[in-house]
């Protein structure tokens, strides 16, 4: 797998950074989900285990809620670039509906575009801001 080098904080060019977005954040809260599914999630995507790709930078993940598992669990869309960018974009869970519509996957393409189009040090102030959380990782190691 090739990475693409860029300057950070906390990392350097061989690892993975992992974000939500705020909306994503706030969905979260309501669910049984936690940072440690969604790292898990993206390890699996590394490996290929990927439900679905959307095009536009936009694959979908389901991810099991207790006592559900993945069928009935939740459904997350993540803006990649299927190397070391992952950002949570959107989600919902199967029970709440089935899938999203053209309109909507056509706005999360242009969220993933914007996003994957940001700097080490965009991203950085994206998370100061608090518009991106970063997830997945342990500045201290």
């Amino acid at each position: 797998m090739t990475l693409t080098n860029y300057d950070t904080r906390w990392h350097n060019d061989q690892m993975a950074r992992v974000f939500k977005t705020r909306h994503f954040t706030r969905w979260m809260r309501k669910t049984e989900l936690n940072d440690g599914a969604l790292c898990s999630a993206v390890a699996e995507m590394v490996q290929g285990l990927i439900d679905a790709d959307l095009g536009g930078g936009i694959v979908k993940k389901r991810i099991g809620l207790a006592g559900r598992g993945k069928r009935g669990g939740a459904r997350t869309l993540i803006a990649t670039n299927k190397g070391n960018r992952w950002f949570f974009v959107y989600g919902f869970e199967k029970n709440d509906r089935t899938n999203i519509t053209d309109d909507e996957l056509q706005g999360l393409q242009d969220i993933a575009r914007e996003l994957l189009a940001r700097t080490g040090h965009q991203l950085d102030q994206a998370v100061d801001d608090g518009s991106l959380q970063e997830i997945c990782h342990d500045p201290k190691a």
